[in-house]
């Protein structure tokens, strides 16, 4: 366990990275299994499981690390019987020390019938942000002569919209996404905080595609691109090996030299559980241990003699 004098050197280390800097971390919080997560990043995604879906991921950096970001996602999307469009629900929970961002989003996807197998999913996302920040925590270990730490509980509501495109077919799959269209302004320039980030306009680019190999075995590649200005791009690739419907077991690669595995397991019909692992090989990164990813997922399927065909994204 750490003495308390290491563990503010650490927060004071990840609050500068946070505040002083764009705050890549928060506004943009990283999930492992966004090719099962697609509609938190792209609302263009609601209604195209052609049942209702319910998503839970619980994202955990850094594992031991006093006051690591830890990230909650839950969403749930459904297409109306037209099939000519879906609907959804995002909500996203973040935390790092003494920062918290929650996001609630309401999806819609309008949906184009491009040929027989081709589809063209046009969604827009609306809702709200809500980052609080809270150091006086910190206060008694610093020392009551430490400024820093005496600004009280602080809430940001950062109104937001958000537009993608996804075309997709039972080969293949491709988006493209701005989850956050308007860069908000989380300083208030009447008050003495120096150190609260603007949000930063973020565009995101995905793709899968689907090769069978045998009547069991199915090989998934997938990817996935980050843009954010003033950032680098940051992008990552997974490899999944699919048998049948009941078991994929695959492997990643993230860019800043992270690799991970992951594994899911179909428990019934309808509900499916997944893992994520993932270690940074950069020196100073991986001091700070592995991430942890739970998945839970779950279908909705109401009729017994329903048959619905293998599902891939």
């Amino acid at each position: 366990m750490m003495s308390n004098s290491t563990r503010i050197y650490y927060i004071l280390g990840l609050l500068s990275a946070l505040f002083v800097l764009p705050a890549k971390a928060q506004q943009d919080p990283l999930l492992g299994h966004y090719m099962y997560n697609t509609l938190a990043l792209n609302p263009a995604y609601a209604g195209t499981a052609g049942l209702l879906e319910a998503t839970f991921s619980s994202r955990h950096q850094w594992l031991g690390f006093d006051d690591a970001p830890r990230t909650h996602t839950l969403t749930v999307h459904t297409p109306f019987p037209t099939r000519s469009f879906g609907l959804g629900l995002t909500v996203v929970h973040d935390e790092v020390g003494p920062v918290k961002q929650s996001g609630f989003w309401v999806d819609y996807a309008h949906h184009l019938r491009l040929g027989d197998q081709l589809r063209l999913g046009m969604g827009l996302k609306a809702g709200t942000g809500v980052l609080q920040k809270d150091l006086t925590r910190y206060q008694q270990e610093a020392g009551s002569g430490d400024k820093a730490y005496e600004a009280a509980l602080r809430e940001h509501w950062t109104p937001n919209f958000g537009a993608g495109l996804y075309l997709w077919s039972p080969r293949f799959h491709v988006g493209l996404s701005v989850p956050r269209l308007l860069e908000n302004e989380l300083q208030n320039s009447a008050s003495a905080e120096r150190y609260m980030p603007v949000e930063k306009r973020l565009y995101l680019v995905m793709g899968g595609y689907v090769q069978p190999l045998n009547q069991q075995l199915t090989l998934l590649p997938s990817f996935l691109v980050r843009g954010m200005e003033g950032m680098p791009v940051a992008y990552e690739a997974n490899v999944l090996l699919r048998y049948e419907d009941r078991l994929w077991v695959g492997a990643l690669y993230r860019a800043q030299q992270t690799l991970g595995g992951q594994l899911r397991v179909r428990i019934s019909p309808q509900l499916s559980v997944g893992y994520m692992y993932d270690h940074s090989l950069h020196q100073t990164a991986s001091s700070l241990g592995a991430s942890h990813e739970i998945l839970l997922n779950f279908e909705f399927t109401f009729k017994k003699d329903q048959v619905l065909n293998p599902r891939y994204f």
